[in-house]
């Protein structure tokens, strides 16, 4: 098995864990009785977590190496999901999402997916790399589906007599098992995957300092509004909206995922006739439309139509924006380079649940997806204009 069949098996099966934990977290929570607020908390600081692992995949990653950063995630990852069957409190039950890395988002953007995007670009071609780095995102949101599917299995087990928080913990427990084979996935790797450059890691380029710092700090905004809508945060929308079961949001959030993968093959074949960046804005600006009328379907088939349709444009933009930042640096800066950009996103989305479950107190459930689609809108139009003019280099030379 090549080293590229590896890094997607490993993507695909820590991606169904993540579309488990994304459905089902929130569910979990309010099975133990926590409030909008105190899930709000939780989800935020699991993605804290996140993000810090995010940092350390930056700063740490290719000089502690590769390989053994990938295992050592992947073992944290699955703690942390056993540790929340044990914690009690919500203090207990915040510090082991943080310390599991809990992805409460529902897709997997960790300290993983970092790493093994720095390693794709090295072995295909740049007129190639849109379509692998697709093809790895397909993969992601084909695990993500199949992981909300299997949230069904929880609301069968209640159906069959059993309790409800058992049932939720059962299958927080699947999610912990399934991340363990990609630790076998990290150790199988090849040497070829460590970084042999030369070049100290966080010695940037001024225009790549520039360029990171501009895109950093549009992320940052997109993400913030990205952490209003966490999968974890929606299926309790849909919970408390329309009272919903939890196998019906399952399939919900299976159909969603299956959009996003279509969309991520699509989104390549667009990039090659229109460009990545305006890719990225011309399919998220609608997608952010049609979030803010399912805020005010009038019921649970309308809200379901008007999601679906968002989901299979909103994902368009993540290989492209993925392929955009690792096209615009070195070869050498691309750790830090996916780094940066994912650290900041991973912040942001961990402010952004806990405003959001403040938010959702009282009858105010709609607001987040209002207030997260606005921001999301207004990132597409700074991005836009700070960024139609730098093109990857594929671009230019197909302009010549």
């Amino acid at each position: 098995m090549s080293d590229r069949t590896k890094i997607l098996a490993s993507a695909l099966v820590r991606a169904i864990a993540t579309g488990m934990v994304g459905v089902e977290l929130g569910l979990f929570l309010a099975a133990r009785g926590l409030p909008p607020g105190l899930v709000g908390l939780v989800v935020g600081a699991g993605l804290a977590g996140c993000a810090a692992a995010a940092f350390l995949a930056m700063r740490w990653a290719d000089a502690h190496g590769r390989r053994r950063f990938l295992v050592e995630v992947a073992l944290a990852g699955a703690a942390g999901c056993a540790a929340l069957l044990i914690a009690k409190h919500p203090l207990w039950l915040a510090v082991a999402a943080f310390l599991g890395m809990v992805n409460g988002m529902g897709r997997d953007r960790g300290a993983s997916l970092i790493v093994e995007q720095a390693i794709l670009p090295s072995i295909v071609t740049d007129r190639e790399r849109t379509r692998t780095i697709a093809w790895y995102n397909v993969l992601q949101d084909a695990g993500h589906a199949l992981g909300a599917l299997l949230v069904a299995v929880p609301s069968r087990l209640v159906n069959q007599g059993g309790q409800p928080l058992d049932a939720h913990a059962a299958a927080m427990l699947l999610a912990a098992g399934l991340l363990l084979p990609t630790m076998f996935f990290a150790r199988s790797l090849s040497p070829a995957v460590e970084t042999h450059s030369q070049a100290r890691a966080l010695a940037l380029t001024p225009e790549t300092k520039s360029r990171l710092k501009r895109i950093a700090s549009l992320f940052a905004l997109d993400s913030l509004g990205g952490g209003f809508l966490t999968t974890a945060l929606l299926s309790y929308f849909f919970f408390e909206r329309f009272h919903v079961s939890e196998s019906t949001i399952g399939f919900l959030f299976f159909g969603a995922r299956v959009l996003n993968a279509l969309s991520h093959l699509g989104a390549a074949w667009l990039a090659r006739r229109i460009g990545l960046v305006n890719t990225m804005v011309f399919t998220h600006i609608p997608s952010s439309f049609l979030l803010i009328t399912v805020a005010f379907a009038p019921s649970f088939p309308v809200a379901a139509i008007l999601f679906l349709l968002r989901e299979g444009l909103v994902e368009m933009d993540v290989p492209t924006r993925q392929s955009y930042v690792l096209a615009v640096v070195q070869p050498h800066e691309r750790t830090v380079a996916s780094g940066i950009t994912n650290l900041v996103r991973m912040a942001a989305w961990a402010i952004g649940p806990l405003m959001a479950g403040a938010l959702m107190q009282g009858r105010a459930l709609m607001l987040p997806l209002v207030v997260g689609a606005l921001l999301k809108i207004t990132y597409d139009i700074l991005l836009y204009r700070a960024f139609r003019s730098v093109r990857p280099p594929e671009e230019m030379a197909a302009a010549i």
